[in-house]
């Protein structure tokens, strides 16, 4: 049976066979799961409220602190799982 690790890069390839787009908060969603997942807790500084999609990116991550690498790729797998099933025919 393949390691976590290698569970989750395999889903970082998967998510990229959809057909269809996801909506922009489940793309967020999984956009701070990779985030915490690869590299830790948010410890970047907040972007400017003027580059809106910057700031949404940051704060869907930062909820994520403390959450550990092991959970995030777990929750990752799943939610790409769920998207091949919504998004691709």
């Amino acid at each position: 049976m393949a390691t976590l690790q290698e569970r989750f890069e395999a889903a970082t390839e998967e998510v990229k066979t959809l057909t269809k787009r996801p909506t922009d908060v489940e793309l967020l969603e999984l956009y701070a799961l990779f985030k915490q997942a690869t590299v830790g807790d948010n410890n970047t500084s907040k972007p400017g409220m003027f580059d809106l999609k910057a700031k949404k990116k940051w704060e869907f991550w930062t909820n994520l602190k403390g959450t550990s690498k092991e959970d995030c790729q777990e929750k990752y797998i799943a939610k790409v799982e769920e998207f091949i099933s919504k998004y691709r025919d």
